[in-house]
């Protein structure tokens, strides 16, 4: 009996021993480099977020202003890429006519003078809105953006063809998957070089049905994004990457991170020897992941020489303070 006590102690130490070998960062190549800034709607108007819901009207509720950008419009993106962002995310709906309109409301009330759902119109009755019409930072006596944005809503084509070289991630913002089909023929009728700086996420379906018909392209829905993080934690400490982390984006909340084997610098090789990327984005209490690294505070929490991507709301603030960092 004592052998064999002897023989299951030895067998847990070796593996201690493995699980620390394997995943310290104390022999793992130093980071080094500096973090791809993704710019999450590009310059935006900031809104209080206090008490906010999918339903709630955001430009209503601006903040005073303290630029003249307005998110998803080629002037924001074009702003974005001054100020210091990689990657400027945008979102996308279909339209009437065959395009996709670059705006992010499911409905057009809010913040156009148009009405209805933004996926029935075609994108030349779009091109004529007020996309500033509905922004106010005082309860509607004044709105500040109305009559100067008339027809600026973009359509993805027409942002592809303003930055031709530059990344972007591509938000779809239903769970439609014949969506992810009408996606996947826009991108396959690109230049294979074009759509290599191109990535995707959304609703499942449509991710799912992207992924499929677009080979190579980086993509994540929820349910992959959830499928890779909490496999990773049950088995990445024996170094192996679960297939739904290969090819994809792993969006990693700050006070997740910690939790993952090997991170930062291990981890961070380990996703991209699948072909996939990581960006840190705020921390997770439970909503979705689209919380940026904005604060002072969040962004403390980024290891030294972090080499990563970095998702924030505040290129314009957040760009200056990493580059002094690093």
């Amino acid at each position: 009996m004592r052998k064999i006590w002897r023989y299951v102690a030895l067998t847990l130490i070796g593996l201690v021993a493995f699980v620390f070998l394997n995943n310290t960062n104390l022999f793992a190549p130093e980071l080094s480099g500096q973090p791809a800034l993704l710019a999450h709607r590009g310059i935006a108007q900031r809104f209080d977020p206090v008490g906010v819901t999918n339903d709630t009207c955001t430009a209503s509720r601006i903040l005073p202003p303290t630029h003249g950008y307005l998110e998803n419009t080629i002037a924001s993106m074009r702003a974005s890429f001054e100020a210091g962002a990689d990657i400027v995310e945008l979102d996308i709906h279909p339209t009437t006519d065959g395009q996709f309109a670059v705006f992010h409301d499911w409905t057009l009330d809010c913040r156009t003078n148009g009405h209805g759902v933004t996926r029935e119109q075609s994108m030349s009755s779009l091109k004529t809105l007020d996309i500033g019409y509905g922004y106010t930072a005082d309860g509607g006596k004044t709105y500040p953006f109305r009559g100067r944005e008339v027809g600026l809503m973009p359509s993805l084509a027409e942002v592809l063809r303003s930055f031709p070289d530059r990344p972007f991630l591509i938000n779809v913002k239903s769970n439609d998957p014949d969506e992810g089909v009408k996606l996947a023929a826009f991108l396959n009728a690109l230049p294979p070089e074009r759509r290599a700086t191109l990535m995707a996420y959304g609703g499942d379906r449509p991710i799912a049905a992207l992924r499929s018909s677009v080979p190579g392209l980086k993509t994540m829905s929820r349910a992959s994004l959830k499928g890779c993080l909490l496999r990773y934690i049950a088995y990445g400490w024996t170094g192996a990457m679960p297939k739904e982390c290969h090819s994809t984006l792993v969006f990693v909340p700050i006070n997740v991170a910690p939790w993952l084997w090997g991170w930062p610098n291990r981890f961070l090789d380990r996703v991209a020897s699948v072909g996939s990327s990581v960006f840190v984005v705020g921390p997770y209490h439970g909503g979705d992941f689209s919380t940026g690294m904005d604060s002072n505070e969040d962004l403390s929490r980024l290891p030294a020489g972090y080499g990563g991507g970095v998702l924030t709301n505040e290129i314009e603030t957040v760009a200056p303070r990493l580059r002094l960092q690093h």
